[in-house]
């Protein structure tokens, strides 16, 4: 019976044959396809058939606009590829169909009510509406006085939590202090779900602000003759800016618009610095007593709080604007599935970069690829506008951030020896760790379709000439739809990995981690808000 195949994002998966498998005389290791002539001596009939489809955690491509996450050649002989064996089935026996599940359920509800990430949101928040209810009952006199300074303390912490250049920082400091055998494998996944929970101090402290700036608009409403109509109005419009940020942010309408979401943010964000400015200098020069602005000197500004937080909240927003550069890339196109777009250049492993081709619009986040040596590139699979327009109308020059800025793949750094899991495009943020030296001992899973066909001859080189036992690639259009789920808790038993990281969509990262924690071994793959 020959073997049918359909597709879903890219990624083609076998209809269930009725074909027997046979234990392979070598065990569970076969060449991979691109080796070998004809898929008859890739998978000889007398010794090991092709995997059967099964209702299994496999999941598709990595969506590459997401990363939500994210950013050489050695030809050498032929890589191998693991198949996991199944027992015989008969021709009447149904293949259970996977679940369908939406990608929205997935983000809200099955990262669970728990997560690291809610956590900080909820600690965040308390704290927040503690404080505020000691203000309001007059059991904190400090805060009722200076309420609008917590609201620009909750503005700061959140600036910094998605501060690249503050984040590079932390994360270096966190694998060159923890990043040592002796340190205790609990510390290190602990610091890890912390830094890749960062978001929820974000998302906390953005509430929080409103809260406060709430609170401090309905005092100086009570005091009315205290102030001023500027300052009123500026302080409304900073309160109606921010709640429409928080509001764009809510998981539901981000999910559905994405861009909107972008732009209102950064836009919203930046209008609402500039009225800060404007509040701040109004609010410390006005005089209540001849109720005009004589008092905005110098000399008395840097002695308040609120410049300082003011000066800090900007200088932080705009780092990163200063390293914007548009540059010259190189982009090819392996097969309408995706792009390689080459930059100058070598970059250490584990770091992510920022491209765009309209900077005051959006900006999409790519692993990088990179000997770190002469260059680097990005990997970038056609699923959306943006990476469909790399392949369709590919660009002479993008615009980058000079900053490029760490995420979770950085701390794989942290452990002594780590089981790396990718699908698709997923692939490039991972492969610097196969051609450069790094801390860690690496073992990487990829499941794909068509090495060479989609990805191109270089990215395959690139994956070849590695031990057996440290790079396994399952082409799906050879090897049929893996368990992928099983596969990494085999291969992260086989290796005697301390933690698995992998990079998928969000059904699959979630099956790989649940499948991981259940077998005891510490995993993490990306979250929504990371």
């Amino acid at each position: 019976m020959e073997p049918k195949f359909s597709s879903c994002r890219g990624v083609s998966f076998e209809i269930k044959t009725s074909s027997k498998q046979e234990p392979s005389p070598s065990g569970r290791w076969v060449w991979l396809p691109w080796s070998q002539p004809a898929p008859s001596k890739v998978f000889p009939t007398s010794d090991l058939n092709r995997t059967t489809s099964i209702a299994s955690s496999h999941f598709c491509d990595l969506s590459d606009e997401e990363n939500d996450d994210e950013e050489e050649e050695v030809v050498v002989p032929d890589l191998e590829l693991q198949v996991e064996q199944k027992p015989p089935e008969t021709i009447d026996r149904k293949v259970p169909k996977p679940r369908s599940e939406s990608r929205l359920s997935i983000i809200l509800l099955d990262q669970g009510l728990f997560t690291v990430y809610k956590r900080l949101f909820a600690v965040c928040f308390v704290i927040n509406v503690t404080m505020l209810a000691l203000a309001v009952a007059g059991h904190f006199s400090y805060a009722k006085k200076r309420a609008a300074l917590f609201s620009m303390g909750n503005i700061l912490a959140l600036t910094l939590c998605r501060s690249e250049a503050v984040l590079r920082v932390v994360f270096y400091l966190a694998v060159k202090l923890l990043g040592r055998a002796w340190v205790p494998l609990r510390i290190k996944t602990a610091t890890t779900a912390f830094l890749q929970s960062l978001g929820g101090i974000h998302s906390g402290c953005g509430v929080s602000s409103v809260a406060w700036l709430v609170y401090a608009l309905v005092l100086t409403l009570r005091h009315r003759d205290e102030t001023s109509n500027l300052i009123v109005a500026a302080a409304s419009a900073i309160l109606a800016l921010l709640a429409l940020s928080c509001l764009a942010a809510f998981p539901l309408l981000r999910h559905l618009h994405h861009n909107a979401f972008e732009r209102t943010h950064r836009f919203a964000g930046w209008s609402a610095l500039a009225l800060l400015w404007v509040f701040v200098l109004l609010t410390l020069g006005y005089n209540p007593a001849t109720k005009s602005y004589n008092n905005l000197k110098f000399s008395n500004l840097v002695k308040q709080q609120e410049f300082w937080f003011t000066l800090a909240i900007t200088f932080f927003i705009v780092l990163p604007w200063l390293t914007v550069r548009r540059v010259p890339v190189s982009v090819a196109a392996p097969s309408t599935h995706a792009s390689i777009i080459t930059f100058a250049r070598g970059i250490q492993p584990g770091l992510l970069g920022r491209i765009s081709r309209s900077p005051l619009s959006e900006w999409h986040a790519f692993g990088i690829i990179s000997d770190g040596k002469d260059g680097h590139m990005m990997l970038a699979g056609a699923v959306g506008d943006f990476t469909r327009g790399l392949v369709s109308s590919p660009p002479r020059h993008l615009w980058v951030r000079g900053v490029r800025f760490a995420g979770l793949p950085y701390l794989v750094n942290m452990y002594q020896r780590v089981v790396l899991v990718a699908t698709g495009s997923g692939i490039c943020v991972f492969l610097s760790f196969l051609l450069q030296p790094c801390a860690a001992e690496v073992c990487l899973i990829w499941v794909t379709k068509g090495v060479e066909e989609n990805f191109g001859k270089e990215i395959k080189e690139m994956m070849s000439g590695h031990p057996r036992e440290r790079v396994i690639v399952h082409d799906t259009a050879v090897s049929g739809r893996p368990n992928v789920a099983n596969m990494t808790v085999e291969a992260a038993k086989r290796w005697k990995a301390e933690v698995v990281v992998v990079t998928s969509n969000p059904q699959g990262s979630r099956d790989v981690v649940t499948a991981c924690k259940k077998a005891g071994i510490a995993a993490f793959g990306p979250i929504w808000d990371s």
